[in-house]
């Protein structure tokens, strides 16, 4: 799932200027005025690799998070793959992208960009493709797989580390050190943690409290008749949690991802419905959006209240974690950029 994968300034106006097609429109009480349709953006869309880049201190031996103890040798060649594109924000980060051979669909940033693709299918591996490439380690987590093609390059004798796939901002740091250790760079790992945490915290104080949409994601991808609802664990209601709405999935109780109904979106009552550009190109945008059952009787169909963000950054939890928050916030409560 792209975030496509599930990591500034955002490039927006305020008032009128923000995109608002219907000044008149009201969301619901003590919630913001409705602005219409916005695309929150960052300024810098690249990852900021720490200064001088580390040098690697291997051999390094870790424990995958599937019990295997696996010992990295040499990072000269380095394969990060998830279904968020996180593990590769994190690796370049650290200063060591010039390392990287390749990379998953869901890893866009433009230092990136140039890299071969290695999963074909979305969060599936292409154990040609990755064997083609000659990595010296792979780091990728349970959400991308399938498992007998891990298998079948640890059998190759491929070092392959796996770390945890949370998708929530705390476990972001716990990533960080995961790849760091895996790639003998500890001491890099914590000042990455450092910087993170402070701009994640710096994103969350400037977040407003007097006003909480409620925001509901829809994850579409309209060519393949895929429309589902985020619920608590889904990984969309932290972000909308930090950016200061209420996630209207976990506010009815759903859980994980669900299939959209009309019944169910209405009952939701979003004042704002966020979702990945992609997913919003692939139903036609904000006036095909707004024709799916139930988005119309909603107050965010009503003010055409939509948020989109770039499918790779979104849901991504990586290394730009605060800047994703920031820019959401500012999609959400209508302003400008801070």
């Amino acid at each position: 799932m792209s975030r496509r994968a599930l990591p500034l300034v955002l490039v927006l106006l305020a008032g009128t200027l923000l995109g608002c097609t219907d000044p008149a429109a009201e969301a619901r009480p003590g919630t913001p005025a409705s602005c219409g349709p916005v695309t929150a953006t960052m300024g810098d869309t690249d990852v900021t690799p720490l200064t001088p880049p580390p040098a690697p201190a291997l051999p390094a031996t870790v424990t995958s998070t599937d019990g295997v103890v696996t010992t990295v040798a040499d990072a000269t060649r380095i394969l990060p793959v998830n279904l968020y594109g996180s593990i590769a924000e994190i690796v370049f980060s650290l200063g060591l992208g010039g390392n990287v051979v390749g990379r998953d669909t869901s890893t866009t940033f433009p230092a990136a960009a140039h890299l071969p693709v290695v999963t074909p299918a979305g969060h599936d591996l292409s154990a040609e493709a990755v064997l083609a490439l000659a990595p010296t380690v792979i780091l990728a987590d349970d959400s991308i797989g399938p498992p007998e093609t891990l298998r079948q390059l640890r059998a190759a004798g491929i070092p392959v580390v796996l770390v945890a796939a949370e998708q929530t901002l705390d476990a972001v740091p716990g990533h960080v050190r995961a790849v760091a250790a895996a790639l003998g760079v500890g001491a890099a790992g914590d000042r990455l943690v450092t910087r993170i945490e402070a701009d994640i915290a710096a994103a969350r104080a400037g977040t407003p409290t007097d006003a909480a949409p409620r925001v509901a994601f829809l994850y579409l991808r309209g060519t393949a008749g895929v429309y589902l609802i985020g619920g608590r664990g889904a990984g969309s209601d932290a972000m909308i949690e930090a950016a200061g709405g209420v996630d209207a999935g976990s506010a009815i109780g759903l859980a994980k991802f669900r299939p959209l109904t009309s019944e169910g979106l209405i009952n939701a009552a979003p004042d704002v419905i966020l979702v990945m550009s992609g997913g919003l190109e692939s139903v036609g945008g904000v006036d095909g959006l707004l024709r799916l059952p139930g988005v119309g009787q909603t107050p965010a169909g009503a003010a055409r209240r939509v948020v989109d963000m770039d499918d790779g950054v979104l849901l991504t939890f990586g290394t730009r974690s605060g800047q994703v928050v920031r820019a959401l916030a500012d999609a959400l409560h209508c302003r400008g950029p801070r």
